[in-house]
C-alpha cells in the first residue's frame, strides 16, 4: 500500500536525505520518496505502520523529524484543474473559502463567487532574498553588489503575496477612478434638471441620451466588465450570488435604456416621457461604480492583512554566525540545521529555537510571550527564535530550525485563522441564492403570459413588463443594505476610536458572550513603573533610597533598572555615577556611589553579604510580592537602608471596565505569558473568572479553540505579536492601538487609546449597526415584494394599471434612499449612546 506522511522538521537538502535514510531503514517499508516542497514521504509499505511508530525511529536517531499520516495515496483528492487566466507560482485560495480548503495555482477570481483569489505566504522564506535585476540568477543572503554586472542587489519580496494583491488592487483602483470619471457627468445630465441645473441649455435634450450612451460605454465595458464575467461565471456553475444580481440589473437598465435610445419607436407611448422612453444609463454606471469601490477597500484590507504576516516574517534575522569545526562563519538562515552551534551578540536577534550552552544574557521575549520584563538566560535554559538579545554573548545550539521553530509556527497559525471564513460574507450570497432565480423566473414567466394573453402589441408588452421586473428587483438596494450601514458605523466608530476592519467583526461583536483579554499592555501599562518607596531608617527619606538606587543602576540597561532611573528622573532626583559595578545573577546589583558599597536587590543578595532583613521587612515584601510586585532591598555599607517594589501597572480603567462587561453578561478570561503568581494577583484584583498563565501563543490559540468547540462566541483583545494567532482565531479580535502593527492587522477591531473602554463601545456599536442592517434588507425586500408582482402587470387584469421601466426605476431609486437615510441615523449614536457606554 502507498501511504502519504507530512514530515516536520525538514529544512534543507540534508534533511531530505537524513529522512530518507532513516525510513528505507524501517522493517516493513519496501520504498520512499521524500520531497522538501511539500515537507511529505510517500511510502510504499506491505501494511500500514502508525506515525508513532515512525517517529520513535527518530527519536532513537537523536533526530527532530516528526510524520503525520495524511492518507491513503489512492484516496488523496486531487484538485480539478481551474480555468483562470494568468500565471504565478504559489498558492492560490478564496479568501471566502467557497470550496473549503481547494487552492489554485494562478491568480484570478474564484469561480464559484468571484473574489480575488489571495496568494498565500511563505511561512519558512528562502534566507537568499537578494538579487541582480539583470542577472536573477544570482541570490545572496544580503546586500551587495552583482559579481557580473556590479549592479546593487535588490531584495526580493518574500512574503510572495505582496505583488499579487498589490496588482489586483491598482487594477480595481485604475477601474473605480475611471468608471467615476464617466458616471459623475451622466449623473448630473440625468438628474440635472430635478436640481435646478440648466443641463438642457448646455446639451440640446435629443443629445442628451447619446452622450450618457457613449460614457456609459466605458464604465459597463471595461471598468465594470470583470463584474459581467463573474455574473457569466455563476450562472454557468449554478451558483448564482451577487454578482448575478449585479450583472442582471446592470445589465437590464443598459440594454433597455440602449434600445429605447435607438428604436424607441418599439415601445408603445405609455412608456415614454415627452415623446422619449426613459432612460436609465446613470442607473447601471452609479451602481458599477458603488460596487467598484467596494472591491476597492476589500483588496487594500488583503493588502494590510499579508503586511501583517510578512512583520512576522521579518522578526527573524536572515543570516546567522553558526560555529563549525572550530570556525565561525556567517550563513544564510535556510542553511542552518538542528545541532548547529551559533553566537549570538548583544543587541543580535536569536536565529532559530534553542538551548542556551555557554554563557549567560538576558533576553526580550516580548514578541512571544508578551512579557514585558526580559528574562535572564543560563545554560540549559531554552531559547526562541525571532527574539532579541539584549546584553551578553553566548552560543547556542539549534533544536528546531525552518517550518519546526516556534516563529514559523506562529505565522501559519495566523495564516490558518485568517483563512476561516466570515459568516456575514456569505450573508447576500445566501440570499441572491434564492431571490436571483425567483426574480429571473418572474421575467420568464411575465413575458410568456404577456406573449400569449397580452393585446396588442403583445410581444412589445412582454419585454417591457419583463425588463420593468428585472428594474425594479435591481439588487441597489440590497446591495447598499449592509455596506451602507457598515461605512456609517464604521465611520462613527472611528470617531469613538474603535476602528473595525470589516463587517464580519461588527456581526459577530453583537453576539460575544466570552472575553478573553491578555495581560501585558491590555490590562496593564505594559511597562514596569516603581510603585512602591521605602525607607527603613530615620536618616534617610524615600527620595534618598530613590535617588541611591538611580545612581547605582545608572549605567545598566536592565528594564528594572530603567524603570528606576525614570521614576528618579520625574522626581528631578540627583542620579551619581557608579564605580564598580557588578550584575549578581539571580540577585541583583552592587558597586560603590560616592565611594561607599551598595547593594540593590532580592533577600539572597542581602544574605551573600552578610546584610541583616529583619521580619517586617520581609511581611512587607511578601504582602507585595502577592499583589505581583518585584521587590529589591538597598543596602548602604552593609545596612539595609530601604526596599522598592516594581510593577506594570494596571491601567486606571481597566477595573471599571471589567465590571461594566460583566454586567453585559460577559464572562472574561485572562491568559497571560507571566508567571502564575502574577497573574494570580492581577485576576484577583480586578475580579476576573479565569486565568491562565506562563501561556505561549500556540496556548492561547487551543484556548480560544476550546471556547469555541464548547459553543462560545469569543472576542480577544491584546497588543503583542504573541497575541496575533490568538487575535486571528477569535470571533473577533480586539487590538489595542498602543501595540504592536501585526497585532493591530491581525485583529478586526483596533482600539485607539489603547482603553479597554472602547470594548464597551464596539459592542454597543455593533448591536445598533446590526440592527440597522436588518431594518435596511427590510426595507430593500418590502420593496422588491410590492414592485415585482406590480411591473409583472398583476394589476393590469383589475384596474389597467402598468408599472412602467420609469416608475419601476424610481421605485428602486427610493428603496435606495430609504436604505441610505435609515442607515445615516446611525451618526446619532455617538451623540447619544457614546456617553451612556463610558464606565462610571
Amino acid at each position: 500500500m502507498l501511504h502519504e506522511y507530512e514530515i516536520s522538521g525538514m529544512s534543507c537538502k540534508g534533511c531530505v536525505a537524513s529522512v530518507q535514510k532513516i525510513l528505507e531503514g524501517i522493517e516493513g517499508i519496501d520504498s520512499v520518496t521524500v520531497t522538501l516542497h511539500p515537507p511529505v514521504a510517500k511510502i510504499a509499505m506491505s501494511s500500514h505502520m502508525d506515525p508513532a511508530t515512525i517517529n520513535k525511529h527518530f527519536e532513537q536517531t537523536g533526530m527532530h523529524y516528526r510524520v503525520h499520516h495524511l492518507g491513503h495515496l489512492e484516496s488523496i483528492k486531487k484538485q480539478e484543474p481551474v480555468e483562470i487566466e494568468g500565471k504565478g507560482p504559489g498558492t492560490y485560495y478564496c479568501p471566502m473559502l467557497c470550496e473549503g480548503d481547494k487552492t489554485y495555482d494562478n491568480p484570478g477570481d474564484c469561480p464559484v463567487c468571484g473574489m480575488d483569489l489571495v496568494k498565500k505566504a511563505v511561512a519558512v522564506p528562502d534566507a537568499s532574498t537578494y538579487t541582480c535585476p539583470m542577472h536573477p540568477e544570482i541570490r545572496r543572503s544580503g546586500p551587495g553588489s552583482c559579481p557580473i554586472c556590479g549592479m546593487e542587489l535588490q531584495k526580493i519580496v518574500v512574503s510572495g503575496s505582496e505583488n499579487d494583491e498589490d496588482q489586483a488592487y491598482r487594477n480595481m483602483l485604475r477601474r473605480f477612478k475611471i468608471a467615476l470619471v464617466f458616471t459623475l457627468p451622466i449623473f448630473i445630465l440625468s438628474m440635472g434638471e430635478m436640481v435646478g441645473l440648466p443641463v438642457h441649455d448646455w446639451i440640446p435634450l435629443g443629445l442628451t441620451g447619446w452622450v450618457q450612451l457613449f460614457l456609459s460605454i466605458p464604465v459597463i465595458f471595461h471598468a465594470g466588465w470583470p463584474f459581467f464575467v463573474r455574473g457569466y461565471r455563476s450562472l454557468r456553475r449554478q451558483s448564482p450570488n451577487m454578482w448575478t444580481l449585479i450583472s442582471i440589473g446592470v445589465g437590464a437598465a443598459f440594454l433597455f435604456s440602449a434600445v429605447g435610445l435607438m428604436a424607441p419607436g418599439i415601445f408603445p407611448s405609455a412608456f415614454k416621457e415627452g415623446g422619449e422612453v426613459h432612460l436609465y444609463f446613470e442607473a447601471a454606471a452609479v451602481i458599477l461604480t458603488l460596487v467598484l469601490l467596494g472591491q476597492v477597500l476589500e483588496l487594500r484590507a488583503h493588502g494590510q492583512t499579508s503586511a501583517a504576516i510578512k512583520e512576522l516574517l521579518d522578526l527573524a534575522p536572515p543570516e546567522a554566525t553558526v560555529i563549525r569545526n572550530g570556525a565561525e562563519a556567517v550563513v544564510a538562515l535556510n542553511e542552518l540545521l538542528m545541532g548547529d552551534k551559533i553566537r549570538v551578540k548583544p543587541g543580535g536577534k536569536i536565529p532559530v529555537d534553542g538551548v542556551l550552552i555557554e554563557g549567560q544574557s538576558t533576553v526580550d521575549e516580548s514578541m512571544i510571550t508578551g512579557e514585558s520584563v526580559p528574562v535572564q538566560k543560563k545554560t540549559g535554559e531554552h531559547l526562541i527564535g525571532g527574539t532579541v538579545n539584549t546584553t551578553g554573548s553566548f552560543i547556542m545550539k539549534a533544536t528546531a530550525v525552518g517550518a519546526s521553530t516556534m516563529l514559523a509556527q506562529i505565522v501559519e497559525m495566523v495564516q490558518e485563522a485568517s483563512r476561516s471564513r466570515a459568516p456575514i460574507q456569505s450573508l447576500a450570497d445566501k440570499i441572491s441564492r434564492y431571490f436571483v432565480p425567483i426574480v429571473v423566473i418572474v421575467s420568464i414567466v411575465t413575458f410568456a403570459v404577456w406573449t400569449l394573453f397580452g393585446p396588442s402589441p403583445a410581444l412589445v408588452y412582454a419585454f417591457a413588463n419583463a425588463v420593468a421586473v428585472l428594474i425594479v428587483a435591481c439588487p441597489c438596494a440590497l446591495g447598499l443594505a449592509t455596506p451602507m450601514s457598515i461605512m456609517v458605523g464604521t465611520g462613527q466608530g472611528a470617531k469613538m476610536g474603535v476602528l473595525v476592519k470589516n463587517a464580519a467583526m461588527i456581526q459577530r461583536m453583537a453576539d460575544v458572550d466570552t472575553l478573553v483579554v491578555d495581560k501585558t499592555g491590555t490590562l496593564t501599562e505594559g511597562k514596569p513603573r516603581v510603585i512602591t518607596i521605602q525607607s527603613i531608617k530615620p536618616s534617610s527619606s524615600d527620595m534618598d533610597i530613590l535617588s541611591l538606587a538611580a545612581s547605582l543602576e545608572s549605567g545598566s540597561e536592565h528594564p528594572l533598572a530603567q524603570a528606576i532611573i525614570t521614576a528618579a528622573q520625574e522626581k528631578k532626583l540627583d542620579i551619581n555615577s557608579s564605580s564598580d559595578f557588578d550584575s549578581v545573577t539571580g540577585m541583583g546589583v552592587k558597586g560603590l556611589v560616592k565611594g561607599k558599597q551598595l547593594l540593590l536587590g532580592n533577600v539572597a543578595l542581602m544574605k551573600d553579604h552578610g546584610v541583616s532583613v529583619p521580619d517586617s521587612v520581609l511581611e512587607k515584601m511578601s504582602s507585595l510580592q502577592a499583589k505581583a510586585h518585584t521587590v529589591v532591598l538597598l543596602a548602604w555599607e552593609k545596612e539595609l537602608v530601604g526596599f522598592l517594589s516594581i510593577a506594570d501597572a494596571i491601567k486606571s480603567t481597566t477595573s471599571e471596565v471589567i465590571s461594566a462587561l460583566h454586567k453585559e453578561g460577559m464572562e472574561i478570561a485572562m491568559l497571560t505569558g507571566d508567571n502564575e503568581r502574577t497573574a494570580r494577583a492581577v485576576a484577583e484584583e480586578l475580579g476576573i473568572d479565569t486565568f491562565k498563565a506562563e501561556f505561549l501563543p500556540g496556548d492561547k490559540k487551543h484556548y480560544i479553540e476550546q471556547l469555541q468547540a464548547d459553543g462560545k462566541t469569543v472576542a480577544m483583545a491584546g497588543d503583542g505579536i504573541n497575541d496575533a494567532p490568538a487575535l486571528t482565531q477569535a470571533d473577533v479580535g480586539i487590538a489595542m492601538g498602543t501595540g504592536t502593527d501585526v497585532a493591530i492587522e491581525s485583529a478586526g477591531i483596533t482600539l485607539v487609546k489603547g482603553d479597554l473602554r472602547g470594548i464597551l463601545k464596539a459592542r454597543k456599536l455593533s448591536k445598533a449597526v446590526m440592527r440597522n442592517i436588518k431594518q435596511n434588507l427590510f426595507f430593500a425586500f418590502v420593496y422588491n415584494t410590492i414592485g415585482i408582482p406590480v411591473a409583472a402587470g398583476l394589476l393590469y387584469p383589475f384596474f389597467g394599471v402598468l408599472l412602467s421601466p420609469m416608475i419601476a426605476a424610481l421605485a428602486m431609486s427610493f428603496s435606495s434612499v430609504s436604505v441610505i437615510a435609515n442607515s445615516l441615523r446611525i451618526r446619532r449614536f455617538g451623540v447619544t449612546g457614546a456617553r451612556r457606554m463610558e464606565p462610571r
